[in-house]
């Protein structure tokens, strides 16, 4: 395979050829194209995630889902293909990250409060009741803020899964999640969630 020196240090590779080479099996030609765009690819994520480990994991990701997902690609770009992959990713991540941490201290407070039987109780029936009430709440969304939120906050689908089953970009599924967000603060007194 054989690259391209651009006179600027870098060496450009023979893109196209090399998606061929690795669409018909050629794992050098994958690894190849893994050392030419792996640092971008790093950079790219850890600019999201602010953590080198993390950042790592998500590159690697990245390349699975590029060698997955290279019989579809086609000549769009592949620079900007890749990086849209990286920062899709690399937003997966940090929501898994986030959610992880919560846990971690939800789990901490939880052992730091252990409630009395009777205390359990009343705190299961208060639940309940929050949950009931929010319930509600959210039969009284616009249809479109609901189904949205459903998907995002209550089955934990991320916003690539939603782009795919509704078939829409990932910015609309984005500024849906917004105008939702924006109607509940509009629309929903803050005291009756902080009782």
């Amino acid at each position: 395979m054989s690259s391209i020196d651009t006179g600027k240090g870098e060496r450009k590779i023979d893109e196209e050829r090399l998606i061929d080479q690795i669409r018909r099996g050629d794992q050098a030609a994958f690894q190849m194209l893994v050392e030419h765009y792996g640092q971008h690819v790093f950079q790219t994520a850890y600019s999201v995630l602010k953590e080198p480990k993390e950042a790592e994991d998500a590159a690697q990701e990245v390349f699975l889902q590029v060698y997955k997902s290279l019989p579809d690609y086609r000549s769009q770009g592949f620079k900007t293909w890749i990086t849209r992959i990286a920062v899709h990713k690399a937003i997966d991540a940090k929501r898994k990250l986030n959610r992880r941490r919560e846990d971690q201290m939800a789990e901490g407070e939880l052992i730091e409060h252990l409630p009395s039987a009777d205390e359990d109780v009343l705190g299961q029936l208060v639940r309940q009741e929050k949950k009931l009430l929010l319930e509600r709440k959210m039969d009284s969304l616009p249809a479109q803020h609901k189904d949205i939120l459903i998907q995002f906050y209550i089955q934990e689908k991320s916003y690539d899964q939603i782009a795919r089953e509704q078939d829409i970009a990932v910015k609309t599924v984005e500024s849906r999640l917004y105008r939702a967000r924006s109607w509940i603060r509009n629309h929903w007194k803050e005291e009756e969630w902080n009782e």
